[in-house]
């Protein structure tokens, strides 16, 4: 987890509830990173988490894309937006032509 970060927060939920808060869920999954485990009947039976956060802790990275994060990382390029990339992206095809 990179630093400055703090751990996602895991909250136990009931169906119904999750059912009538589900836009108030995704809205904190979505800003603070909350995770919600759903229950029915006392047992989970559903993970809600934000897809960066599903990311980061079930998909496996693969090498070559972990490479090209560590190196952007390296260079302080991590926070780039996409528009600053495809801007830099133009500027370097322009000063080829």
């Amino acid at each position: 987890m990179p630093r400055g970060e703090t751990s996602p927060v895991t909250k136990s939920v009931p169906a119904f509830i999750a059912r009538t808060q589900f836009g108030q869920m995704l809205e904190r999954v979505s800003r603070n990173r909350d995770r919600f485990l759903v229950t029915r009947k006392g047992e989970v039976t559903a993970v809600i988490l934000g897809v960066e956060d599903f990311l980061q802790t079930v998909v496996k990275t693969p090498k070559s894309m972990a490479t090209l994060q560590r190196q952007a990382r390296n260079h302080g390029m991590e926070t780039r937006t996409l528009e600053e990339i495809e801007a830099e992206i133009a500027a370097a095809r322009r000063a080829r032509t």
